[in-house]
């Protein structure tokens, strides 16, 4: 009995948005039954598929106390590159890893620019967003890249079960081992000090930018992922892909627990959180409303998850002081 509290006092907050998710389900669920369909689940699970690899790199850099605004100008530009290299005729596997290696590189650089130049992770990502975006232009001189490989395509979107796709298990396996180094290595301890008291965290002797650097190489890197499943569900390379999709990013991580103001955050979490807000989106299209809620949606989401945030200190220094 005493183990199944630890459980739920260790995941509430999991559990909470879980229920959260449930709820939304049943909701939509009583206002259109067709909501439950296979086919509007699975469109749910295939939106929370690419938000879910933005998300969870981008829970990184918010467990640092950062933020990373680049991640659908890095996704677009993986896009194009990937792109074109698979139409050079490069072996999908090849091409898999040249992705990953762009988007660690460009992670990397937003690293350097917010530790070695000092700037704001704000500041820095939403620079490098508007650079990466423009690139993504000039390599295909703002022409989506055609005709990509059926030989790519499959490495990303053979069918497991009922449209059950390979993308979606690369993500699982993605989020099982990013849970993992966050929560049983000394580099996701060092992330988490990072973000909740860094100046103590540089002077118990811990090198604080090269643990900075690492949270943003995930960012990008997932980035990427997010890029090259685009790339091989929609077999086009858009310049214009992933415009927005950052708020996305942000939106799925704050609802799973990730503490704007650094120090909190877990994979399982924001893996619910994208969930949640996938069937939230697909819920409103459903229903019949006009697809410009979901930017109303997705800003409020933001905006009450960090509320939250604030009245879970009060109420845990409210606590405290009563136990004195």
């Amino acid at each position: 009995m005493n183990g199944v509290k630890n459980v739920a006092k260790r995941y509430s907050r999991e559990l909470t948005i879980f229920a959260v998710l449930i709820l939304i389900i049943l909701i939509f669920t009583m206002q259109e039954p067709r909501y439950i369909e296979v086919g509007n689940l699975l469109d749910i699970l295939e939106q929370a598929t690419i938000n879910g690899f933005l998300a969870i790199g981008v829970t990184f850099a918010i467990i640092t106390g950062g933020i990373d605004l680049s991640v659908g100008s890095v996704m677009a530009l993986s896009i194009v590159a990937c792109g074109q290299l698979a139409v050079m005729g490069l072996p999908p596997i090849a091409v898999l890893a040249i992705g990953l290696v762009l988007g660690i590189f460009l992670g990397a650089l937003n690293g350097l620019l917010i530790t070695k130049m000092k700037l704001q992770p704000f500041i820095a990502t939403l620079g490098t967003n508007s650079v990466l975006r423009g690139m993504a232009y000039l390599v295909t001189g703002g022409w989506p890249v055609l005709n990509i490989p059926k030989g790519y395509r499959n490495l990303f979107q053979v069918q497991i079960f009922h449209n059950i796709r390979l993308y979606m298990v690369y993500l699982i396996i993605a989020a099982i081992i990013l849970s993992l180094i966050l929560k049983r290595t000394s580099t996701g301890v060092y992330i988490y000090a990072v973000g909740s008291n860094e100046e103590a965290t540089r002077l118990s002797g811990i090198n604080v930018d090269r643990f900075k650097i690492c949270a943003y190489i995930f960012c990008g890197a997932m980035a990427a992922m997010a890029g090259m499943v685009t790339l091989a569900k929609l077999g086009t390379g858009e310049p214009t892909a992933g415009q927005g999709y950052e708020l996305n990013a942000v939106a799925a991580a704050a609802i799973g627990g990730a503490s704007l103001a650094g120090g909190k955050g877990s994979i399982l979490g924001t893996m619910i959180g994208a969930l949640t807000l996938s069937a939230l989106k697909v819920g409103l299209v459903v229903i019949g409303m006009d697809t410009f809620y979901q930017y109303i949606a997705t800003g409020l989401i933001i905006i009450i998850a960090a509320y939250f945030e604030i009245i879970q200190g009060k109420i845990a220094a409210v606590i405290f002081m009563r136990k004195r």
